[in-house]
């Protein structure tokens, strides 16, 4: 695989490429939706509706059982119920990637600058990195509710190269979605795709990147400022 060149920061994802929040997703969708008198989902469903935010998931799995106008008729107390369980056991059914910490430890050590961009909720995505020990990684953290567009957009990859000064050309974004890579060609960055996450259920191999890299270490490896 070809190196990476002239790299000066990567944008890094949360959900299914740093820490595995499937099992979190289901916890809490599952409590809501017994909130709401519906039986209880699967985590397969769960891993194929996570990766473009929160109001996105709630539509989709309230889709399981409503037509269009059901999902709008319940979304705001489905969206109320999940927020406030979600809230509660944020992190405690998730686990870190292997190769996750000792690939930002890599990247740093490069002199590389880190940003985690995604689409989870600010206010989801802060103290999940903190319980992690990962928040300290990281000198910038967007979450989809940050900024007036999320991936795929290339608007928050856009404003991570503005608030660093760099180049869209010095940037890699490392994802596991066509979320990432999308957003990545259209900003100008490069990017690299794990396989071990979600991408909406969807094979990783039909995505459009520079390469797929087995973890966040092999990703650093491939990295040279």
């Amino acid at each position: 695989m070809t190196r990476l060149e002239g790299i000066r920061a990567a944008i890094v994802d949360l959900d299914g490429t740093m820490v595995d929040t499937a099992p979190d997703f289901l916890v809490a969708v599952n409590r809501m939706r017994s909130d709401l008198g519906l039986a209880p989902t699967d985590i397969g469903t769960i891993t194929r509706f996570v990766g473009k935010g929160t109001e996105n998931l709630m539509r989709r799995v309230l889709a399981l059982d409503y037509d269009v106008a059901g999902v709008e008729r319940h979304f705001e107390a489905a969206l109320a119920s999940y927020s406030r369980h979600y809230i509660e056991i944020n992190g405690l059914h998730s686990s870190v990637y292997p190769g996750v910490r000792e690939g930002l430890a890599a990247l740093r050590a490069k002199g590389l600058r880190l940003a985690c961009v995604t689409n989870k909720p600010y206010g989801f995505a802060r103290p999940l990195l903190a319980s992690t020990g990962l928040d300290g990684y990281f000198e910038l953290v967007y979450g989809g509710d940050s900024l007036p567009k999320k991936k795929p957009d290339p608007y928050p990859l856009l404003k991570v190269c503005e608030d660093f000064g760099l180049t869209p050309a010095q940037v890699v974004a490392i994802g596991d979605s066509s979320n990432d890579a999308l957003a990545a060609r259209a900003a100008g960055c490069r990017v690299l795709n794990v396989p071990y996450g979600y991408n909406h259920g969807e094979s990783i191999h039909n995505v459009d990147s520079d390469g797929i890299v087995s973890s966040l270490l092999d990703a650093a490896n491939l990295i040279h400022a």
